[in-house]
């Protein structure tokens, strides 16, 4: 098994395609493409250049970029090129075609292409066209190019539209006008249409001229109020609806409904936030529109019978027929107008009856990545959570299992833009009233250290955040149709969202300090509270779940680690120390703190510049060489004063700090010093050897305290071991990796249909490549170690499995990207310092069997693996583990045809859920229904019962594959939205091969 053990057929060459004729029509018809969108003369010629130069590199790529045809896929690529190039070009190409830059939509309507899919293979062109680009661009082209927060801006608005269409139909008789069949039906439906693209129209307009800031929660809320204007202006024979009667009215009294309260209480909106929102709308309609306004309580209509007028505003003839038309070519120039060929996409198109720019497929799901905030795992499956939640208990696999019915009609929908405005509501609810200062007994806690820490911790607080809600992060943007600037962005949006981190990072560390003060008996907490590093951790988890919660564009996770100064290393230290002393938070934010520490895990801790490398270097001196020849250390940490320069930031008018300054000293951050700076260490941690005894005698968590990992690596571990923190540190992250790689090694392992002893064996393989060949991980991605040591697994066992058949099946894990196994970083040691990116197959050979084979060749081909691995430790590795006891993944799939699962029912949820009455219709496993019945005759009686027609039937039939397996899984909290199935086959014992699955 040497270098040259690969699989055959993953590593020849693509057969060339129809596509391949030479160059000569491609390059053809990349210049009618030219022609067609007039880019003159300057931008053709630096087109033509680009797609020249990376023709023979998509050719050669072609079948490794997508199942799509060769033809459409020539398109995308074209499509690709022309739009960097358009956005990137020098000096005055950008500016050469009169009437300002071509869009995206432009380019990709005259390609023939819909936006849809053009952002499913983004990631896959940006991959394959990376290197070209940074030649001609620079390395920074895709940070320039801004595709990341595009693709998030066209996420939400679909999500959007969505909302808008399904509560427009929800409201209105929204009727389809190719069926209508009388001309007054045709003319109706055409009334009811036109007033829906209205709407939206006039959203739009809020947009540019009002709401300045593009951000999920801020726009549902421009929505809602627009429905609330149609509801008054809609004649009332087009409602679907008698709103004396309607449920979705709640909120009435003796005058009538109360139309904007009924609308919060369904929306999750704020009552102040859609008054400001309709104070805004109105007077766009006054301004724009010319519309004459008068209070709702002065006008005689029908349409505003039963509600109540007080504090509404009606204008008289908005929505009539001719008026209606006129206001739709207003608002129409006026979008032109504010746009005028300055953004990629012409928003208009989410409500366009042709679709033909949409399509018919979906960004749900994975196609967006990391770009959107859509969870994949519950906190259950984090592999930092060693606590359970008190708000959220996960399944226990001791529970009594149970068979479940669902009425899933019953339950609510879940929608980006319901979490939104249900995370948002949580804000509001329970964040926002808390004072924006500390409390009384956080300031007890300030003052009890060895000096009074309050100024500082306040002036910390200030800057940090006015830094990450700063104008210069919301800087002028263009993205996806709406200008936003310095000048329009909506301040007091700001300003409430730093109070809304503000208020959070104080409850939160309210809570540590409470714990740690019980913990430790006593109110001086000074080793902790004078940590910088810790309060900026803590100030980036409450700024990114504030962020998160509103799903601002602009400023998307990693920004908050930029802003703040820290690494993905720091962020990782205080995630669950954050999740777990803030017990109402909500499930959404849980999932995605975890999400985000999935993310630190598996590759952003390894990237050059982590301060992990930091604590490597102590915690593994041997290591230290690699990590200076890589250049991987991370810089130090710049001061407060730094980055209050930085971003404009005054002192707030605060007393000047002491001598002893908290940010005099970069690195007194918690890291180690980088050995380009060499100087006597000053540390703050001065906890006694009664206190470090005390903390870990009385911890019951398995995690070290705040003290340690916050501490200077170099600084003794109070652990009473002989380690350093930063070895504390190290096995504490190292144990979070190997959960997270156990999770990934068992769930691939299902997809493959392997054994037990095999998932063990590339468990096995991944702890020894963690302990013993730490320098594999370096700038690189966890899962590409799994992937190799699968295929090394399966050489060494003589399995008929080969590396196509993995990937394969790592392409349907909800958290693949295709870099993973297309772009693996290399440092050949003669090639340049900054190395290359090669394939998962070059990177198997090359790299992967050279370092691992002497671990791989340990593993005996009869199975025995667990007798020799204990003995491949090195020195200072810890005795390996077998694999881990995860928790049963409930749901459970019990069908290998069907979505049917079982689930274990909580105790406390068993007498809630079913009642004397209903007993019968369910089977816990372990309970009669009947006396004297056995399990199987319980069953066999139920599906009797269900059958037999002796009760109300609501469906004939079942169907059981209206929702995917990911589905379920993601829903009901499980690792990868991956559920454990029972049905699948077992692997027989060892050696085997098995036929590949069809590609």
């Amino acid at each position: 098994m040497g270098p040259g053990s690969m699989d055959e057929e993953a590593s020849k060459p693509p057969a060339s395609s129809s596509t391949d004729d030479g160059g000569g029509q491609i390059e053809s018809r990349f210049a009618h493409l030219c022609k067609e969108l007039a880019l003159g003369q300057s931008m053709e010629r630096q087109a033509m250049a680009a797609f020249k130069e990376s023709k023979k590199f998509f050719l050669t790529n072609m079948s490794a970029m997508g199942n799509r045809p060769a033809e459409e896929m020539e398109r995308y690529w074209s499509a690709f090129v022309l739009y960097c190039v358009t956005r990137l070009g020098m000096g005055e190409v950008k500016e050469e075609k009169e009437g300002g830059t071509i869009t995206l939509c432009q380019i990709l309507s005259a390609a023939k292409l819909n936006v849809v899919v053009f952002f499913k293979e983004v990631s896959q062109l940006s991959l394959k066209a990376g290197r070209i680009l940074s030649g001609l661009y620079g390395s920074d082209w895709e940070k320039r190019l801004e595709l990341k927060e595009l693709q998030e801006n066209v996420a939400q608005l679909m999500d959007l539209s969505r909302f808008y269409s399904k509560a427009y139909k929800e409201f209105f008789l929204l009727k389809n006008i190719s069926n209508a069949q009388q001309t007054e039906d045709s003319r109706s439906a055409q009334y009811v249409s036109d007033c829906h693209r209205f709407g939206w129209l006039l959203f739009l307009a809020l947009r540019i001229h009002s709401v300045g800031h593009f951000n999920l929660v801020t726009c549902t809320n421009g929505l809602v109020s627009i429905l609330a204007i149609l509801i008054l202006h809609i004649p009332k024979h087009f409602r679907n609806f008698a709103i004396q009667d309607s449920v979705s009215f709640a909120k009435r009294s003796n005058k009538g409904v109360n139309l904007l309260a009924s609308f919060c209480d369904k929306y999750h909106t704020s009552e102040d936030e859609l008054k400001r929102m309709m104070e805004k709308t109105n007077k766009l309609i006054t301004d724009i529109l010319k519309k004459k306004s008068c209070p709702a309580s002065e006008c005689k209509t029908e349409n505003l019978d039963h509600i109540n007028t007080d504090g509404l505003t009606y204008f008289e003839d908005l929505l009539e027929g001719k008026s209606l038309q006129s206001s739709m070519l207003i608002l129409e120039k006026d979008y032109d107008d504010a746009v005028n060929n300055k953004c990629d996409l012409d928003e208009r198109m989410f409500v366009n009856d042709e679709g033909s720019l949409l399509g018919t497929e979906s960004l749900s799901g994975g196609a967006m990545g990391s770009c959107s905030i859509r969870w994949k795992f519950d906190g259950f499956a984090s592999p930092a959570r060693t606590m359970t939640s008190l708000s959220t208990p996960p399944h226990s696999p001791t529970s009594p299992l149970s068979v479940t019915c669902i009425n899933s009609s019953k339950l609510a929908p879940v929608t980006p833009v319901s979490t939104a405005m249900t995370t948002a509501k949580w804000l509001r609810d329970v964040i926002s009233p808390l004072p924006p200062k500390p409390s009384a007994e956080l300031e007890r806690f300030l003052s009890s250290c060895h000096r009074d820490v309050t100024n500082e911790i306040i002036r910390r607080a200030n800057v940090i955040l006015e830094a990450v809600f700063s104008s210069n992060s919301f800087g002028e943007r263009c993205i996806s149709g709406s200008i936003q600037s310095i000048d329009v962005i909506d301040r007091t949006w700001a300003q409430e969202r730093k109070m809304e981190a503000l208020k959070l990072y104080y409850r939160i560390l309210e809570a540590i300090c409470r714990a740690e003060s019980q913990l430790l008996k006593t109110n001086n907490l000074s080793s902790l509270l004078s940590n910088e590093r810790f309060h900026r951790c803590m100030l980036a988890c409450s700024s990114e779940l504030v962020l998160a919660t509103h799903r601002t564009v602009i400023m998307m996770f990693p920004a908050v680690l930029e802003v703040t100064g820290l690494t993905a290393f720091d962020l990782s230290k205080v995630i669950e120390t954050f999740v777990r002393h803030e017990e109402t938070l909500p499930r959404e934010l849980k999932r995605h703190l975890n999400s985000l520490e999935e993310r630190l895990l598996e590759s952003m801790a390894w990237e050059k510049g982590s301060s992990l490398y930091n604590s490597l270097i102590i915690a593994r001196p041997a290591l230290a060489a690699e990590i200076n020849r890589l250049g991987l250390l991370a810089e130090p940490m710049p001061s407060l004063d730094a980055i209050a320069v930085q971003h404009n930031i005054p002192n707030g008018g605060l007393p000047p700090q002491s001598s002893q300054k908290f940010d005099a000293l970069p690195d007194q951050n918690g890291d180690a010093r980088s050995p380009k700076r060499i100087c006597i260490e000053h540390s703050s941690f001065t906890s006694p050897v009664k206190e470090r005894l005390l903390t870990f005698n009385c911890l019951r968590s398995k995690l070290p305290p705040l003290q340690s990992t916050f501490a200077s690596p170099s600084q003794p571990s109070p652990t009473g071991e002989g380690e350093t923190c930063a070895e504390t540190g190290i096995k504490v992250f190292f144990s979070k990796i190997l959960k997270l790689a156990a999770i990934r090694i068992r769930s691939l392992s299902e997809r493959l249909q392997l054994s037990q002893q095999i998932s063990e064996c590339v468990y096995c393989v991944i702890q020894q490549i963690l302990y013993q060949r730490t320098a594999l991980l370096f700038n690189r991605h966890i899962d590409q170690l799994i992937l190799c040591s699968f295929y090394g697994v399966a050489k060494v066992l003589q399995l008929g499995l080969t590396f196509k058949n993995i990937v394969n099946n790592y392409r349907k894990q909800p958290q693949c990207k295709p870099q993973v196994f297309q772009s693996i970083f290399v440092n050949w040691p003669s090639a340049n310092h900054n190395g290359e990116h090669v394939d998962i197959i070059t990177f198997y050979n090359e790299i992967f069997i050279p370092t691992v084979k002497p671990l791989l060749m340990e593993l005996a081909p009869a199975g025995d693996v667990t007798e020799d691995k204990n003995n491949a430790n090195g020195p200072g590795s810890p005795k390996l583990s077998s694999f881990p006891n995860l928790p049963d993944m409930s749901p459970k799939k019990v069908s290998a045809a069907h979505n049917v699962y079982v689930s274990p029912l909580r105790q406390s949820k068993r007498d809630e859920l079913i009642s004397p009455s209903s007993r019968s219709y369910y089977a816990c496993i372990g309970e009669s229904t009947h006396a004297y019945r056995s399990p199987s005759s319980d069953l066999a009686a139920i599906n009797n019962r269900l059958n037999c027609g002796s009760f109300r039937r609501i469906n004939s039939r079942l169907n059981f594959d209206i929702v995917s397996d990911s589905m379920v899984g993601g829903s009901l909290g499980y690792p990868n939205g991956t559920l454990a199935s029972s049905a699948a086959p077992a692997t027989p014992n060892l050696p085997m091969k098995r036929e590949q699955p069809d590609p």
